[in-house]
């Protein structure tokens, strides 16, 4: 095997260290946009941050938008809407 030169090899490690500040930041942009990963990255960089479940904002669940009525009313435009597409299909 021929010897590899240190140029090759200084440029191989430039670019690792690239693409590990690369791999970093987007730990870091997931973390934020999902808090809950943090405890999980942390553990998974060897560290724990223990804050994560602090940070989480719990969401309040809204009740049903539609009434009743109105879901019945898309029910039946639904039923139509296939009904036709298998008459349409059978043809």
């Amino acid at each position: 095997m021929a010897r590899r030169s240190s140029h090759i090899l200084e440029l191989a490690r430039k670019g690792a260290e690239y693409r590990y500040r690369e791999l970093k930041a987007e730990v870091a942009a997931l973390v934020r946009d999902f808090p809950h990963l943090a405890e999980q990255a942390g553990t998974a960089l060897g560290r724990t941050t223990g804050k994560a479940e602090a940070t989480v904002k719990r969401t309040v669940r809204r009740g049903r938008s539609m009434s009743a009525a109105a879901r019945k009313a898309v029910s039946e435009r639904m039923k139509a809407y296939w009904a036709a597409r298998r008459a349409a299909k059978n043809k």
